[in-house]
């Protein structure tokens, strides 16, 4: 395979949001490796997708929880693509509800997991080549709850703040070396996984949001490929709110 000039990994990339920033990372001229753990027909029909409009993808199976699979994941995309310069953390698992009294310490572990572990084992699979060539983009995907506090979500609430701190003291760490780090904070949009949730609960969200309407996966997968971008070359430790100015205070 020839080398590519610049590769992105998106994780948890077969719907919704991540599929979204794939096909838009894809977009700008950047091959982008989707990552899935089980929708395999999901994640081939996005890659499919951007084939068809000329871009470059290919489908890696892997649980980015996982260290093992991690480091076959990072060993499998060099192995296709020749290189990793992007990071995008997206992947995510079910969020459920829980009453301070309900909630138990493993419910906020099993945020964690997504949200600190995940991030955590594959920066160390990149970074060392991203410190050798002296360029790297690592993006989280976090979300507005850190700011609004909502109710019954405390352990999701502290693992998005746990990712926001990852963000802010990476960027320090990394920037030297060329490294950017940034996280882009989402507004409620919905995508596949809220099928279920009622017309009217969205409604009353888009009511309170500053700019009336709701937002589009395309909102925050061009705010994740400006930051993946050269365009950002000086944008490092930011959270960017993508939320119609939801969380204006």
């Amino acid at each position: 395979m020839s080398v590519v000039r610049r590769v992105a990994l998106v994780t948890g990339a077969a719907r919704g949001l991540g599929a979204a920033i794939a096909e838009e990372l894809a977009a700008d001229g950047i091959a982008v490796a989707i990552n899935f753990v089980r929708n395999q027909n999901a994640a081939t029909e996005v890659r499919d997708r951007i084939l068809a409009a000329g871009g470059n993808a290919e489908t890696f199976r892997a649980d980015v929880t996982d260290g093992r699979q991690v480091a076959m994941l990072y060993r499998d995309i060099v192995a296709r693509f020749g290189r990793l310069d992007v990071l995008v953390c997206n992947a995510t698992g079910p969020q459920p509800e829980h009453s301070v009294e309900e909630l138990s310490w493993q419910d906020i572990l099993d945020q964690l997991v997504f949200f600190v572990k995940s991030p955590l084992l594959l920066a160390k699979q990149v970074l060392p080549e991203m410190r050798r060539r002296g360029y790297g983009r690592i993006i989280h995907i976090g979300s507005e709850v850190f700011d609004l506090g909502v109710p019954r979500a405390s352990a999701y609430v502290a693992a998005k703040g746990a990712q926001l701190g990852l963000t802010r003291s990476w960027a320090r760490e990394l920037g030297g070396d060329g490294i950017t780090v940034n996280l882009v904070a989402p507004g409620w949009i919905p995508t596949d996984r809220h099928r279920s949730t009622p017309a009217a609960d969205h409604a009353a969200y888009v009511s309170a949001v500053p700019l009336g309407t709701g937002g589009e996966p395309h909102d925050v997968a061009s705010t994740v490929a400006f930051l993946a971008s050269e365009r950002a070359k000086f944008v490092t430790g930011q959270r960017i709110a993508v939320n119609g100015g939801n969380t204006i205070s």
